[in-house]
């Protein structure tokens, strides 16, 4: 198996569970590594792996019409997504909400999922 990843993917979304957070859409910070054949090693062809660019557009589509209480149902929806529409066979999210605590850089959650 081989791994894709994406780092720092960008995305508006709704999520939190207190007011202020429910009052406009925050930016949501997310590192996902996918599990692949290693199939596009020889063929050389998109058709043997995922397209991490349609990746990146689903779920920045998804996010922004969707609100999220906790930022792992938000994990664990990207991770379904993966698995699901991409058929991937393995995949890590790491979903960080930059400037949530005062004096903290980020926080956030690690899921890892398999098929």
């Amino acid at each position: 198996m081989d791994i894709i990843f994406i780092e720092e993917l960008r995305a508006e979304t709704w999520i939190g569970i207190y007011p202020g957070e429910k009052a406009m859409p925050q930016t949501v910070l997310l590192d996902i590594q996918i599990g692949v054949p290693t199939a596009a090693c020889a063929s050389d062809d998109i058709r043997d792996t995922i397209d991490y660019a349609a990746v990146s557009a689903r779920l920045r589509r998804e996010f922004a019409e969707r609100h999220f209480n906790l930022l792992e149902k938000l994990a664990e929806f990207a991770a379904a997504l993966i698995l699901g529409e991409f058929s991937a066979q393995w995949v890590r999210v790491s979903v960080a909400k930059p400037g949530a605590l005062p004096g903290v850089k980020r926080v956030g959650v690690i899921i890892e999922r398999s098929a």
